[in-house]
């Protein structure tokens, strides 16, 4: 049983966090130039001076484990030591950044105007950036930016040059180096730029490792990377990627510094920039190449409003503090520094349990906006069939504002301004976000027909006319899922509890948490779930329900009060459409893969197989047609064994072992119990 003791100490709604400031009102009210041109002097690590990308190039040629990795390639390709060395250089100089203040301060002129039109408040927690200024001076930072938009990095820049911070050095995909001009304008403002993979090019890896350490270690500049290696589509949080989480705590594990900072940013957008483009993507239309007449054709995005951002620069995380009783740092005294050698297993786990938490923490600072609950709320109503009705507009509030309570309650970092009436809150979120949503005659309905009246019968078409229809009404409910994704760190927990209550075949507490632990087990690709903590996940999501009063919670038994059904429906519909999107994903692997079937091949083949039944009306969710979720869910049963890659002389093939197909299918539908052996019990 989840105690008020257990989480006391815990309570979401106890966290402290800090007050905002807009830092585009000063921008209003004084010159640009003047803010571009100002006094730059930022303070860096232990005082160090400025290092020019010539001396930054010349260290890392220089060093030990550079020239050891060098050796080993001339030995193994039996290539000249200088040739080898050659495309070392080349390397470097193709990846390199190359710091001008000058460039800067254009970018800082320019992204004040784009800003000042785009946006009307940038918010952010000047207590965090206190404490990254005294990070910065401590020990070397590494800054951990969410990654929800190509805005991100040119944010997180312009706020550190805002507060007079040191520049960031950044991780960019190589895509931006294809962009005329403005590739080289990113590379001297703080962009190094790497290979999207070089997983078998031990030379490449070797570079890159060395680049970024020798920037670590001497503290020229706080590094800058997302950990989810790519910017999410669908708004949640992605399973984080480790090799340069691994990279930059290798110096602290070896004992070259005393400790590294790790800095979680959390970046909250009321309106995403990309919202219809990452719905296209997700649906199989592939995003537009990076270009430079790519950006100035998007010049008409200057003319919409993105209502705000938030920023909350989180806690400084020592990895120090991390690694104490988790690592046994001897073992990294029996090698040589300079010889490259992968991490043991210890190592790899407390990196990735490091990862793990670092996300959460990413999650835990995301500032939710009212449009994120209207969106949860409408695409429930959508889906369970009275889109044509739509909402009243008076019910749409009240619910919302019962909504609003609720995630409060669970712990949300909630924006909702308190000095709006909450019907002035709703109409004010429904204006920002019309191309979403539509209001006709006092009813609220997403905008999935043409402007006009209600929705009209769907006349007699051909089946191409009818797909095409369907995509196009699924570009507005992917973007809305985006808004609504926004919300499920929130409600994962207590919606895992409630759908296993759903499912389970009794009111014991040991059934209810064999449910949630299959159900946790199986969502672990799709959501931002940490290795080992079922138990804890359990015991949360029971507190919070308890609390809410949903939940009476005994010894043997989890039963549902009266007031409780209400909150649980709710939670229930907010993790069915995954739940549907993998129970369709069996049914395809079970009726439609064949022997030649590939991870290439399978994403066209589901969405093909989804769009017939969404047609035909046996499906009830359009979100299942995201590639994100049907990417999740092969992983998902490729981890669990039920899909096998096999090696072919050409490719791998995936093998399907119907029978356990069969029985997750069954148990995602509530028609089986889950297994007895579960990894944890109470």
């Amino acid at each position: 049983m989840a105690s008020g003791t257990v989480y006391s100490q815990r309570d979401p709604v106890l966290k402290k966090r800090d007050d905002f400031e807009d830092i585009l009102e000063e921008r209003r009210n004084s010159s640009d130039l003047r803010y571009a041109l100002k006094c730059y002097t930022p303070v860096l690590y232990k005082g160090v001076a400025p290092c020019k990308s010539s001396m930054l190039k010349s260290m890392v040629l220089q060093s030990d484990q550079l020239h050891y990795v060098i050796q080993q390639v001339s030995k193994e390709t039996g290539r000249q030591t200088d040739n080898v060395q050659e495309e070392v250089s080349a390397i470097l100089d193709e990846m390199a950044h190359s710091l001008q203040l000058s460039t800067v301060r254009f970018f800082a002129f320019s992204l004040t105007k784009i800003f000042k039109s785009l946006f009307k408040s940038i918010c952010v927690n000047e207590e965090g950036i206190q404490r990254l200024q005294q990070a910065i001076q401590d020990h070397p930072v590494v800054l951990l930016p969410s990654h929800r938009s190509y805005m991100d990095f040119l944010l997180m820049s312009y706020l550190l040059y805002t507060y007079d911070l040191s520049l960031p050095v950044i991780a960019a995909g190589m895509d931006f180096m294809g962009m005329k001009f403005v590739g080289e304008m990113f590379r001297m403002s703080g962009a190094f730029f790497i290979r999207r993979s070089f997983g078998g090019n031990k030379l490449y890896w070797a570079v890159f490792s060395e680049y970024v350490k020798t920037m670590l270690k001497n503290g020229f500049a706080p590094v800058e990377f997302f950990l989810e290696g790519t910017r999410s589509r669908t708004s949640k949080s992605l399973t984080p990627k480790l090799g340069l989480l691994n990279i930059v705590m290798d110096p602290f594990l070896k004992g070259e510094v005393f400790d590294v900072n790790v800095v979680p940013v959390s970046i909250s957008y009321e309106r995403i920039l990309e919202e219809t483009l990452y719905a296209r993507e997700l649906l199989g239309i592939p995003k537009p190449k990076e270009s430079t007449s790519g950006l100035f054709k998007a010049r008409k995005v200057l003319s919409e409003d993105y209502g705000s951002i938030h920023v909350y620069f989180g806690q400084p995380v020592s990895v120090r503090s991390l690694a104490e009783g988790r690592v046994n740092r001897c073992q990294f005294n029996l090698v040589p520094r300079h010889i490259p050698g992968r991490p043991d297993d210890d190592v790899h786990s407390f990196v990735n349990d490091s990862a793990y938490k670092l996300v959460r923490a990413q999650e835990d600072n995301m500032v939710l906006k009212p449009w994120v609950l209207l969106a949860s709320l409408l695409l429930q109503k959508q889906a369970a069939g009275g889109q044509e009705q739509g909402m009243a507009l008076d019910e749409l509030t009240a619910q919302a504002v019962w909504l609003r309570d609720l995630s409060r309650q669970y712990g949300a970092f909630l924006h909702w301004p308190d000095q709006m009436t909450p019907s002035e809150v709703v109409s004010s979120s429904l204006t920002l976000h019309r191309g979403l949503v539509r209001t006709y005659e006092g009813k609220v309905q997403l905008a999935l027909e043409h402007e006009g009246g209600p929705a009209e019968p769907v006349k007699p078409q051909s089946t191409a006319t009818l797909e095409e229809k369907l995509l196009s009404q699924a570009v507005i409910v992917l973007s809305c899922a985006s808004y609504r994704n926004q919300a499920l760190h929130v409600f994962l927990r207590p919606a895992l509890l409630a759908s296993a209550i759903h499912a389970a075949s009794s009111n014991l507490k040991q059934e209810v948490f064999n449910s949630f632990s299959f159900l946790r087990n199986m969502f672990s690709n799709e959501f931002i779930l940490c290795p080992g903590a079922t138990v804890q996940d359990f015991e949360e999501a029971c507190y919070l329900l308890v609390k809410t009063g949903a939940l009476q919670v005994t010894q043997q038994e989890v039963l549902v009060t009266e007031r409780g059904h209400r909150t649980l429906s709710f939670l229930v519909s907010m993790l069915d459409p995954f739940l549907q999107g993998y129970q369709v994903v069996c049914q395809f692997l079970c009726e439609e893969a064949t022997e030649t079937l590939t991870e290439k091949l399978f994403i066209p083949a589901i969405r093909k197989f989804i769009i017939k039944h969404l047609l035909s009306g046996r499906l009830r969710y359009v979100e299942v047609l995201s590639s994100d979720l049907q990417k999740n869910s092969l992983a998902a049963f490729l981890r669990l064994g039920a899909v096998e890659k096999i090696k072919g002389v050409d490719q791998e093939t995936l093998k399907v072992n119907m029978v356990m197909v069969n029985s997750l299918e069954d148990t995602l539908g509530g028609k089986l119990p889950p297994q007895k052996a579960v990894a944890a019990r109470l």
